[in-house]
């Protein structure tokens, strides 16, 4: 018997000794952190740590947000902020040109021809590319086995540039504009990338359309998600007062915010009593707020600005029916699946969205809510009043989002397909 404690004993100390295996480490390049619109970026960051990984974050730019979620503090308190340019950048530079001549230039070079039709993206890419340089040598310092960037324009061009320098594998998740404004170096991005994440089958297929069908082989859709453990669906159904209408998001014409107004507008000039709250902020508020005026529905608007988490969830208690009156804009600018959507469909509201991109993924028209055609003001104040008139109606569709977004787009699931990428990526 005492033979065998020590043994035991023995045995414990010699797995002490032994070094432990380090958690998966993955750097993360984004535009700019933290941002209130890009929550979900956070959200998915926490769930990956959750799940075992070491991130790393590597923001372009410093975001000057005077609201933040409490989340996000710990992160930004580690997050590898850069300067535009400064000494340590300025050598490692001069180290990577003196070192790696052709690596250097081949990426620089490949940055500057994919992107001389576009100002935006050229300009971008060339204030981008020495602290990619700089933060390719901190990723190798730091550990870093993969780097994965959220949106395929800078962010994607940054790691594009890492990977050339470093030879670390690299990702990138394609979401909405990012990929539908502009395509300029989409196919040189794709091409060199370990894998490429779509957010929806919609983007996929973008992808595909513009770069040939030979990148099917490493494109994955794997959706945005909400965590759907930290938002309670509703109970009750009942419509108190005047039927409050929710909608979420940065105040721009994407959005497709102006065509709510005229269509609440239009709901009272046929008697229906209803109100909307705008929850975010952006630069239409001015020609929104004036527009709600003028078309009379001034006391019935109200714009609360830039919100938390946790007050967006405080709406999202308050509200019958969350509204995503999203368009196509003239610049090219559109929508993903927008994951405010989401999480109001993870409280059990009802739901109101335009027929767009990856949104029909998300929303079943009839069965998970309702499908207007985009930029449709008759369309949708008649589906807005259809739920006002049927609450039978909220309840059977209020319950099958919240079922959808537990099936499908649930947080821990989606970035526990995201996490597998990433390992068979680093092995």
């Amino acid at each position: 018997m005492i033979a065998h404690a020590e043994q035991t004993l023995e045995r414990d100390l010699e797995q002490r000794l032994e070094p432990q295996p380090q958690p998966p480490r993955v750097a993360y390049i984004m535009s700019r952190f933290p941002k209130l619109t890009e929550t979900f970026v956070l959200l998915e960051i926490m769930a990956l740590e959750a799940q075992g990984f070491c991130v790393e974050l590597f923001p372009l730019w410093r975001e000057k947000a005077t609201t933040i979620h409490p989340e996000a503090q710990e992160l930004v308190e580690r997050a590898h902020y850069t300067p535009a340019l400064n000494l340590p950048i300025l050598r490692a530079n001069l180290r990577a040109l003196w070192k790696q001549p052709r690596a250097y230039l081949g990426a620089l070079g490949t940055l500057v021809r994919t992107n001389l039709g576009s100002s935006r993206y050229l300009a971008g890419g060339l204030a981008a590319f020495p602290k990619a340089v700089y933060m390719g040598e901190q990723m190798l310092a730091a550990g870093v086995g993969h780097v994965h960037a959220h949106f395929a324009s800078h962010p994607a061009a940054a790691a594009f540039v890492i990977h050339r320098l470093t030879g670390l594998p690299y990702s990138f998740t394609a979401h909405g504009s990012d990929l539908h404004r502009d395509q300029h170096m989409l196919c040189e991005k794709v091409a060199e990338a370990a894998f490429v994440v779509a957010i929806s089958d919609y983007n996929r297929n973008v992808i595909l359309s513009h770069c040939g069908g030979q990148k099917n082989g490493h494109l994955r859709v794997i959706h945005c998600g909400v965590d759907t453990t930290q938002i309670e669906p509703r109970c009750s159904y009942e419509q108190h007062g005047p039927l409050r209408l929710l909608c979420i998001g940065t105040l721009h014409t994407v959005k497709g915010q102006s065509y709510l107004i005229a269509a609440l507008a239009e709901l009272r000039r046929q008697g229906i009593d209803a109100t909307v709250d705008f929850v975010g902020d952006g630069p239409d508020r001015a020609a929104l707020e004036q527009q709600a005026e003028q078309a009379g529905v001034g006391p019935f608007v109200q714009f609360h600005g830039a919100q938390t988490r946790e007050q967006v969830m405080a709406h999202l208690r308050r509200a019958d029916v969350a509204v995503a009156p999203s368009v196509p804009t003239a610049d090219g600018r559109r929508e993903g699946i927008p994951v405010a959507l989401m999480e109001a469909m993870a409280a059990g509201l009802p739901v109101v969205a335009s027929r767009l991109s990856g949104i029909p993924e998300l929303v079943t028209d009839g069965k998970s809510g309702l499908l207007t055609p985009p930029g449709d003001v008759a369309a949708l104040a008649a589906a807005i009043r259809r739920l006002h008139d049927d609450p039978a109606l909220r309840e059977r569709l209020g319950r099958a989002a919240r079922a959808t977004v537990e099936r499908d787009f649930d947080l821990h699931g989606n970035v526990a397909l995201l996490a597998r990428q990433f390992q068979e990526a680093q092995a």
